[in-house]
This record gives structure tokens, C-alpha cells and sequence, in this order.
């Protein structure tokens, strides 16, 4: 059963203000993280005590949630606004995708690791998210449900995949971490009306690896 008493939302409303206090300014990003039960989306009891800090923890299959102020960071990098078609690479434990959902776009998102999707998958449709939850290879994207008008990757990129950007709608955004295992540069990249591409830097951040094929 799905719980999120007072005491989870009072330790919340804490995380959202030091976001603030860390510099997150977008309202309608922290108003989504501030609906989206954290707590819910990590199996090991031992980290639920310290779920609402800003820290990443293990989940299943070698992966992380990540910080959330990396979470707060990227989705405001986007520039998400309300019926959007978004792609995500890299579903994980979940909670991007939610934090996703909560702003109101249309959220399709792709896991490598079997053993993270099959969790993940009922945790968001229980918590009443309407998405499309594909277990696939990230590199390739969902060509048959391009073009999107946002992209996120929520690993670190050996480099920027070329099939992502093909897919990016144009007037589109990506934002995805490149760079080697345990240290990576954000980078937006931006597809105006004409279809050309720009590329623009948003600081380090740490990732776990992006890999290619699918992982049983």
C-alpha cells in the first residue's frame, strides 16, 4: 500500500526549501517535486530515514536515485512546458519520471535493465501516472513515436547519440550528461526552426554510466 502521511510531506516541504536555498528557481518544478513521495520509490528501508536529504542512493541493478538537485536541476534545464512530448532516457527507480508526469507532458521513458523495469513499471502505474514505459536500448531512442520536443538522459553519455538528436523535434531541447564514469558535463542541446543544432554547457554533475543494448 502506498503511504505518504504528514511526516513525509513536512520532510519534503524541508527538501524543497534547501533546493531554493541551492538555487533552483522554478516554481512549477519544485511544486512537482514537491507532489512526488520520494520515499516511494526506494526499496531498501535503510536509506527511508534520509530519503528526503539531498543525496543519492543505491537502487537495484547498480543504478541510483539520483540527488535531487540534480533532479530539480535538469527538468529545469528543459524548459518544460505543459503538453510536451518528452523522452527520457533512463527510467531507473522512477522518480524523474514522476517529478515528469507532475508537470504536465506527455512522458515517454526507456530502461535498459530488466530488473528496473519490471519494479519500476507498477510503482508509477499504482501512483496513477499515465506514461509510456518501454525497456529498450537508450542509444536508440523511439523512432516510432518521434519527433519529441524535449529530451532528458538521466546517465552518463559516453558522447551525445546521434539517433537522440535526430528525434528532438525542432525548436526542441536535449539535456544530457557526456563525459567519462563518475564525472560528466551537462549539455543542452538546442534544435531551432531550422533544424540546426547548438550546443551550451550547465556545469558537473556525477552519473552513472549509459549503456548501450538491453540488460536481462
Amino acid at each position: 500500500m502506498l503511504k505518504d502521511d504528514y511526516t513525509h510531506q513536512g520532510k519534503r516541504r524541508k527538501l524543497i526549501s534547501l533546493l531554493r536555498e541551492k538555487g533552483v528557481a522554478g516554481e512549477a518544478v519544485l511544486e512537482a517535486m514537491m507532489k512526488v513521495p520520494r520515499h516511494l520509490f526506494v526499496m531498501d528501508t535503510a536509506f527511508i530515514e534520509h530519503i528526503y536529504e539531498d543525496k543519492a542512493f543505491p537502487i537495484e541493478a547498480g543504478q541510483t536515485i539520483s540527488h535531487p538537485s540534480t533532479v530539480a536541476r535538469q527538468t529545469e534545464l528543459l524548459k518544460i512546458k505543459k503538453r510536451e512530448k518528452i523522452l527520457e532516457i533512463g527510467t531507473g527507480s522512477g522518480y524523474q519520471t514522476a517529478v515528469l508526469c507532475e508537470m504536465g507532458v506527455k512522458v515517454f521513458s526507456i530502461e535498459r535493465q530488466k530488473e528496473l523495469f519490471d519494479r519500476t513499471k507498477p510503482i508509477l502505474e499504482r501512483m496513477g501516472y499515465r506514461l509510456k514505459l518501454i525497456y529498450g536500448d537508450g542509444f536508440a531512442g523511439l523512432p516510432l513515436f518521434a519527433p519529441f520536443d524535449k529530451v532528458v538522459v538521466t546517465c552518463g553519455a559516453p558522447f551525445v547519440p546521434p539517433l537522440l538528436v535526430d528525434q528532438l523535434n525542432k525548436g526542441g531541447r536535449m539535456v544530457i550528461p557526456v563525459g567519462e564514469e563518475g564525472h560528466q558535463t551537462m549539455l543542452i542541446i538546442d534544435k531551432d526552426a531550422g533544424g540546426s543544432v547548438t550546443e551550451s554547457e550547465a556545469g558537473l554533475f556525477r552519473f552513472v554510466p549509459m549503456l548501450g543494448q538491453k540488460a536481462r
